[in-house]
């Protein structure tokens, strides 16, 4: 990438406005390296590390990094065996202590609901290594400050607690001095230090009354710092134990200093690697201040900004245009008047390209399109560009001849003003054989110009579009909105007017005009008046359709809501009617009971019910059971359905009006979804299945139930093959009579004329029920018992009508 369109599109500007976000020297120092790259895998890799700290950022605040010198010089120092001093191990300690931070912060995020979802940054963090011994160690040793602290060493302590009775006694002893008779010979009563030494303030008339050593003079002469001689002996030995203090302290940190050796290389690769991420950090924390959006990367060298501004304007100040390149024409021809914003929408092109080649989010307000181009060449010289300073003829030519040289079909080519600065007809002229050349070599290129002879240019030549910058003539202003597919019009005369020309003159004037001018002028005003009408309605047409869009979603939700309620009303009454249904079956099961009972007792009636009559009523009372199960309640089933989401769907984020695909439900119900590069965490009410998403979805379903009913089809087919034998030993008395029920239902439908049922002996309470209920039962021909060699009395064989 050429550096001169660096300067030109004031790239650096945008990198001065990334400092404030950068908390590390070595992310400073990446900062200053940063250019755009032509690789395109590199500005992918790029874009997807600065989406990753884009989640983290709007997630959890971002990645929180401590102010981190440069180390470079401690490490040389310990290569060379050097011994650090305190604060030298300080700024080695924030590397440390950082590195196990930020490896602790990814750690959390990852258990929590990022997994997978940062892969690029988690990689980098890998490539740390943890020191956690050396790092406690430094930790004991010294302070925030570089002081080093008590624990580094038990005679460290020792000579600290020794030095600090010394000097409580020393204190003690001088205080005296400051009470009584003696506070008179001071001028002020305080114990100060000077050069480590212990002092009095004695005013110079008194220095005779307090013997001891003078160690200094105030300015005015007055005043006496005396050492008295009642305490020079204990400050002496207070200065033995300092001097064994620092001689330790010197031996704690030379110790250190040896470890730290050890590990030069890892600090040294931990320190880059944290510039890395605060570089990284930066570039989202800078594109969530500018409310940038990722790009998504064409490599069919397409360029599409939709609702762009230019990030030094801010977007408050700017108005959004849309600029597009390479899709149905290569060449883009912008006309309009002065100042009326077609430089800046040249240099905001460029710029976004070169940001994004830069792995940096772009000023769009919709999801836009890059490419990667192998060089940006741009010729921009007005009084707009304080950088640049090419103003003459000679100048843009020279410029634009070095720019052909080197042009190819991987450049996007920059144009302002193209062919000014010479007669009008020869620069038109030499403008439309410039654009030629820079097609025939395949460039995109985009151009600014006053010519009219460009405006037909662009009408008549293959891959090239005409666009203005509109203007409003009512209010004398430019409205600095892009017109792409209608060239600028001239508006001098409807401006002469507007001021109050006298129409005479400006009908002269109009004569003037070369006619074919004139017709230009008014084709080119119709078609600015037919986009505008046509703008106009397509804006009332989404306004209306988005609103029919929300009254449908109300409705259909209202809907929903109505169904739901309708639902749960019937659940409810099903509870209730079960609740009655339980208690009649408890009373009508106490009934059959005592019933029962007294048939056993009395053996049996001919006008009581039959064992079989009794059974069928309690079927029928277990029959008004009603289901509240979610599988049968085919409403709250379609609610269901509704928000059933699974990874792979494709959906539309709701707040975003945009389309993704969903990659996998983290613990918080939160969804990834991708977009494009980017990734994020949505909520779930935030998504909407796409129409063929549901319609895939429903074709499945259909497929599945279609499946399960081949599966129940077959498996009736299996279990129509009844066995001749039923054994209920083991089975309860009342479930015993309904298996035998129901096996005799099976029997009939299996067309077996004789089975055997085995009942067992016991106390034979089954066996007389069994019998009972064949009795009274109209499938039954005769039954017996058994054989004595089959079983006996322990099974009776039935033989069918």
């Amino acid at each position: 990438m050429n550096q001169k369109v660096l300067k030109t599109l004031e790239y650096d500007k945008v990198k001065e406005a990334l400092l404030p976000f950068i908390q590390t020297e070595q992310g400073k120092k990446a900062l200053l390296a940063l250019r755009p790259s032509s690789d395109y895998d590199q500005v992918a890799t790029w874009l997807n590390e600065t989406a990753e700290a884009a989640m983290i950022e709007r997630l959890h605040g971002g990645i929180a990094l401590p102010d981190l010198t440069d180390i470079k010089e401690q490490v040389r120092r310990l290569k060379i065996e050097a011994s650090l001093n305190g604060t030298e191990i300080v700024a080695l300690a924030k590397v440390l202590i950082a590195t196990a931070a930020v490896a602790n912060f990814f750690d959390r995020i990852q258990a929590d609901d990022m997994a997978d979802s940062i892969d690029a940054l988690q990689a980098k963090v890998e490539e740390l290594t943890l020191l956690p011994a050396l790092t406690k160690k430094v930790q004991d040793t010294v302070d925030e400050n570089g002081h080093v602290l008590d624990s580094a060493s038990s005679a460290l302590a020792s000579f600290r607690r020794q030095m600090a009775g010394k000097e409580g006694a020393i204190r003690d002893k001088l205080a005296s001095f400051t009470r009584g008779k003696s506070a008179r010979y001071l001028s002020e009563t305080i114990v100060t230090k000077r050069g480590e030494r212990y002092c009095l303030p004695v005013k110079v008339e008194y220095r005779h009354q307090v013997p001891g050593i003078v160690h200094d003079q105030s300015q005015s002469g007055q005043t006496y710092y005396i050492e008295p001689q009642s305490v020079v002996e204990l400050a002496n030995d207070l200065s033995e134990v300092r001097v064994l203090a620092l001689a330790e302290e010197d031996r704690v940190l030379a110790e250190l200093s040896v470890e730290l050796a050890d590990h030069q290389d890892d600090l040294m690769k931990n320190a880059n690697i944290l510039g890395q991420l605060d570089f990284i950090n930066a570039k989202a924390r800078l594109a969530k201040a500018q409310n940038a959006m990722a790009p998504e990367l064409s490599k069919e060298h397409v360029v599409a900004l939709n609702q762009a501004w230019h990030p030094l304007i801010g977007e408050a100040k700017s108005v959004k245009n849309d600029i597009s390149l390479g899709q149905d024409y290569d060449t883009l021809i912008i006309t309009g008047p002065n100042t009326g914003g077609k430089t800046i929408s040249i240099k905001t092109l460029g710029l976004l390209q070169l940001l994004a080649q830069s792995g940096l989010f772009i000023t769009v307000g919709r999801p836009s399109t890059v490419t990667v181009f192998e060089d940006i060449f741009a010729d921009i010289g007005d009084e707009q560009s304080i950088e640049q300073n090419l103003s003459t003829f000679s100048s843009h030519m020279k410029n634009i001849k070095g720019i052909l040289e080197e042009t190819n079909e991987n450049s996007l080519v920059i144009f302002d003003e193209l062919g000014a600065g010479t007669d009008p007809a020869e620069g038109a002229a030499l403008a439309m054989a410039i654009l030629d050349r820079s097609a025939e070599l395949g460039a995109k290129t985009i151009a600014t110009t006053h010519y009219p002879e460009l405006k037909l240019y662009g009408n008549e030549r293959s891959n090239t579009e005409n666009a203005s910058m509109v203007f409003d003539v009512e209010t004398l202003q430019p409205t600095y909105q892009l017109l792409i597919g209608v060239p600028g019009q001239s508006n001098a005369l409807a401006i002469a007017s507007r001021l109050g020309f006298d129409k005479t003159l400006l009908d002269d004037a109009k004569q003037m005009v070369n006619p074919e001018d004139q017709k230009l002028n008014q084709m080119i005003k119709e078609l600015v008046d037919q986009n505008q009408a046509v703008k106009e309605e397509r804006a009332t047409l989404e306004a209306s359709q988005k609103q029919l869009e929300q009254e449908k979603n109300k409705v259909e939700e209202e809907q929903l809501k109505f169904e739901k309620d309708q639902a749960k009303l019937m659940m409810d009454a099903k509870k209730r009617a079960n609740e009655l249904v339980s208690k009649t079956k408890a009373e009508a099961e106490k009934l059959i009971k005592d019933i029962r009972n007294e048939r056993l007792n009395n053996g049996g009636g001919q006008n009581k019910l039959s064992e079989q009559d009794l059974q069928k009523q309690k079927q029928s009372i277990a029959a008004l059971h009603q289901s509240d199960k979610l599988e049968k309640n085919k409403v709250l089933q379609k609610a269901k359905r509704v928000k059933e989401l699974s990874a792979g769907d494709d959906v539309v984020v709701s707040s975003y009006n945009q389309q993704g695909t969903l990659v996998k439900k983290h613990k918080n119900g939160q969804w990834e979804v991708q977009m494009g590069i980017l990734k994020m965490l949505v909520d779930e009410d935030d998504l909407k299945k796409t129409e063929a998403t549901a319609q895939a979805q429903k074709k499945k379903q259909k497929e599945k139930q279609k499946k399960q009913k081949l599966q129940r089809t077959a498996t009736a087919g299996h279990t129509a093959r009844v066995q001749a034998k039923l054994d209920l030993r083991g089975v309860r008395y009342e479930a015993a009579l309904q298996d035998l029920d129901r096996y005799l239902d099976s029997v009939v439908l299996a067309n077996l004329s004789s089975v055997e049922i085995i009942h067992g002996k016991g106390s034979g309470a089954l066996r007389q029920g069994v019998t009972q209920f064949l009795r009274s039962d109209r499938r039954v021909k005769e039954f017996h018992f058994a054989s004595a060699n089959a079983g006996g009395d322990g099974a009776t064989v039935v033989t069918l009508k």
